[in-house]
């Protein structure tokens, strides 16, 4: 429990509204939002026992600390390419880029069970440009559940080329389809996006899967989740077959077992589950009737140790209305939720990154794919429609070496 001499990013004056919950059984079914930020029809939801939101973070380890077998010098990678990775100030590889460069530098399939937050873009992203620079008419496809986790695998991937002739495509939805339609047709080496609009530009004979070499799943899970088997099967069974093929999912069940039969060849399993993207989130509950949350975010927001914060909500309306709250109180703050067109989500998340405001009210749009270092807190102003969906949330703050909090309000 909170206390009001706590230093633990917690907040002061409030310890008679958080107390540890009991561990009784779940909350009865309620009504949710109609229609996910991902597009999902779901008309309920069931509350989730409170317990689950209280955590206290693991002891911290470091990236630097964890143990690893190789150097990025073990390698052997591009002399520029090598530098590049220096440059971003990465000393030691993560555990996932330290078991899967090797065999996918090798060319080998890859299956990667690892969680947000592990390193993961960089380690198919380091191979695979290594890997173009040996062999420049190679072509990759990267596909991602969302448009914000596609435009971060493409700026991650960008960021260790310069210097290097490798050039990259994006394929989202909601943004301009004449340019993503250019920029593909000057062959690229990766092109990085979201099924539904990759499929699009296959059917509008933009994109050529039959020169596709490698194939990048990343985050399947989530794609299952919001409906895109169907899609990511024609995408599929029209790129050859002996392409090379790296699988990543933070969670395995039925479905992606079935996938991974059918997608991957004889491929080396990295499971780095035990990992996960919520070890170093503090993680507590605030109990507040509904009819005082909003005040009580504001309160909160005054509080100094809450310095950047990520505030999700139920629905599009729900974020907007607190983002106009926040901001008539005199806080800087902004929404983002699926309804808003692409350039202004795109400019939101970089003005966000760029601490132009700092506290920022989502969807679950922002729950995967928004990689921003410095986040401290995340609240969730709304309870998420489940487990999975929470442990994405939180996973936007204590990322990389830094220790973050979550705070869940409760009725």
């Amino acid at each position: 429990m909170y206390n009001n001499n706590s230093s633990r990013g917690g907040f002061k004056n409030f310890s008679s509204a958080v107390r540890r919950p009991s561990t009784g059984g779940s909350y009865p079914r309620r009504f949710a939002s109609p229609v996910r930020s991902g597009g999902r029809p779901r008309f309920m939801a069931t509350k989730m026992n409170p317990a689950l939101f209280v955590k206290k973070a693991e002891a911290m380890v470091k990236i630097e600390e964890q143990n690893t077998v190789h150097t990025f010098v073990d390698f052997n990678l591009n002399p520029t390419l090598l530098s590049n990775v220096k440059a971003k100030g990465f000393t030691k590889p993560t555990q996932i880029q330290d078991q899967a460069i090797i065999p996918i530098i090798e060319g080998k399939d890859v299956l990667g069970l690892a969680a947000t937050g592990t390193g993961k873009t960089a380690a198919f992203a380091i191979p695979l440009i290594n890997s173009i620079l040996k062999n420049p008419r190679q072509q990759v496809l990267i596909m991602a559940p969302t448009r914000e986790l596609a435009m971060q695998i493409k700026q991650d991937i960008r960021s260790f080329t310069p210097g290097l002739p490798i050039y990259l495509a994006l394929a989202i939805g909601g943004a301009f389809l004449r340019e993503q339609i250019i920029d593909i047709r000057r062959g690229p080496h990766f092109i990085v996006g979201t099924p539904g609009r990759i499929k699009d530009l296959v059917n509008r004979h933009v994109i050529d899967l039959s020169r596709v070499n490698v194939l990048v799943l990343d985050e399947v899970d989530r794609m299952l989740d919001m409906g895109f088997i169907t899609d990511i099967k024609e995408i599929v069974d029209q790129i050859p077959k002996t392409r090379q093929t790296l699988f990543f999912s933070a969670t395995i069940n039925n479905k992606i077992q079935a996938l991974i039969g059918s997608f991957l060849n004889n491929p080396v399993t990295i499971s780095l589950k035990s990992g996960n993207n919520s070890a170093h989130v503090d993680q507590d509950v605030v109990r507040v009737p509904r009819h005082l949350k909003e005040q009580k975010l504001v309160e909160m927001m005054a509080l100094p140790e809450f310095k950047k914060v990520l505030v999700f909500g139920a629905t599009q309306r729900m974020v907007e209305q607190l983002s106009v709250t926040l901001t008539a109180k005199g806080f800087k703050a902004a929404s983002l939720h699926g309804g808003k067109p692409q350039n202004k989500r795109t400019r939101i998340i970089r003005d966000y990154r760029e601490n132009m405001f700092n506290i920022l009210v989502a969807t679950d749009v922002a729950a995967r794919g928004l990689d921003i270092a410095d986040i401290s807190h995340v609240i969730n102003y709304d309870q998420p429609n489940d487990y999975d969906d929470y442990t994405h949330r939180i996973g936007r703050t204590g990322r990389g070496n830094a220790l973050g909090f979550a705070l869940t309000f409760i009725e």
